[in-house]
């Protein structure tokens, strides 16, 4: 007979929906946890930690109309990661959530040769719990900020506060918006930018707009001030795809500040990283429901970027 599991961490249920029949579980998994890798939710099958109307199934199931769909995400395990005293800036903290403002240069979680120094080391020194939903190596990460990206950003210090995190960020109710210094004038007041984004197809290490293996991505902003041959714009993600406003923004040949992977080799202003910020996050509290609304100040290496571009425009006027 088949071991159903019974106990375990975090429960959700889901319903497929007539367009979802036929995608194999863990892509439909995928899909409706973005926040999680596919490697991640097909070990969860592998364990036999996701059932479909009862009954265990294999990651290549494929999905039918009305399939009930339970998901038992482990109580976290003790992870070999260290607490490390890093300090913190701490925006808000409780007992479900922590809103920290990222400064640039600090990776959020470990990865293959770089386990020390990240948010996470940090967090775990901090915090008494986090989130296991995203493994060993991501506890309490529901979403994260490229290593030179600056600004607000959330973690759960629980399951049930991870799982309805990620799903506002997965509904887009979460709303995220960013401030950067590109290359050149921009003309249009505001705009809009949809390019699907995947792996770059000669560099995997970069991303890249394209129309091969890649998924929707959009990207709304708006100009805040005009420089001479730069402009500070507010940029709103409407999809969260991996360096989408640093390839967008390249791709309308308009690149980030210092970008070292999108912008142009020669470096005019001392910024290590992309001159880009996560200057507000609005969501709601995923316990209390509370509407909640969290800003930080740009760094100080961009705040000396505008104060030089601004000296060069009042000498120009």
């Amino acid at each position: 007979m088949e071991q159903i599991p019974t106990t375990g961490g975090a429960e959700t249920r889901i319903e497929t929906m007539s367009d979802e029949q036929g995608l194999r579980i863990d892509v439909l998994l995928a899909k409706r946890f973005p926040e999680l890798s596919r490697s991640h939710l097909q070990k969860l099958i592998a364990d036999d930690l996701v059932t479909v109307n009862g009954k265990l199934i294999k990651a290549n199931y494929k999905v039918q109309a009305e399939d009930s769909i339970r998901i038992i995400f482990p109580e976290a395990k003790p992870v070999e990661i260290a607490a490390e005293a890093i300090p913190l800036d701490i925006l808000y903290e409780d007992a479900d959530i922590i809103v920290i403002n990222k400064p640039r240069g600090m990776v959020v979680h470990p990865a293959a040769g770089n386990y020390a120094g990240t948010l996470v080391n940090a967090l775990l020194e901090h915090c008494q719990d986090l989130s296991g939903i995203n493994g060993e190596i991501r506890p309490g990460i529901v979403h994260r900020l490229d290593k030179d990206t600056s600004g607000v950003m959330v973690a759960a210090k629980n399951d049930r506060a991870h799982i309805a995190l990620a799903e506002q960020i997965k509904n887009r109710t979460a709303s995220r918006k960013y401030v950067a210094i590109v290359h050149g004038t921009i003309a249009e007041e505001q705009g809009i930018i949809n390019a699907p984004i995947g792996r770059h197809p000669s560099d995997r290490k970069k991303m890249a707009v394209t129309f091969s293996n890649s998924k929707e991505a959009i990207t709304r902003f708006r100009v805040i001030e005009r420089f001479i041959n730069y402009t500070l714009v507010e940029c709103k993600l409407q999809t969260g795809r991996t360096h989408q406003i640093r390839v967008h923004m390249q791709y309308i040949s308009h690149p980030v500040v210092g970008d070292p992977k999108y912008g142009p080799e020669k470096k005019r202003f001392a910024i290590s990283g992309q001159a880009l910020h996560s200057a507000e996050l609005s969501l709601k509290h995923p316990i209390s429901g509370e509407e909640l609304l969290f800003t930080a100040p740009v760094p100080p290496d961009m705040a000396d970027i505008l104060t030089k571009l601004k000296a060069l425009k009042r000498e120009e006027q």
